[in-house]
């Protein structure tokens, strides 16, 4: 694996494991919607989730995963931004000049 994708990778396990410390977090309508317990619930299978694959990380920058929550399928994904919060990062290696942004959404609203 490059050093970029490790680094990458490494930053964006600190955002899912730090919640709005290491990055943002936005969660849709969807969750919002659902009772405290569930999106709390929900928040907590983002943070532990650790079953990579292929499939839901072709890239090995661990930005992406799906899980079932009550019978829901939850996404979440990562998206890397420059600080200005308007345009892509130019280097998502980079922590200085990229904000992560961590939305949390059910699987229709995507």
């Amino acid at each position: 694996m490059p050093n970029d994708v490790q680094a990458i990778a490494r930053l964006n396990d600190l955002c899912r494991t730090a919640m709005g410390v290491a990055g943002k977090l936005v969660q849709t309508q969807g969750i919002s919607a659902l009772p405290p317990a569930d999106q709390s619930a929900i928040r907590q299978k983002v943070e532990t989730f650790s079953d990579f694959s292929e499939d839901n990380d072709s890239y090995g920058e661990r930005d992406f995963g799906a899980f079932e929550h009550n019978g829901q399928r939850v996404f979440w994904k990562i998206d890397y931004y420059a600080p200005d919060l308007m345009h892509g990062s130019e280097n998502p290696a980079d922590p200085k000049q990229t904000v992560r942004v961590l939305t949390i959404m059910l699987a229709h609203e995507y």
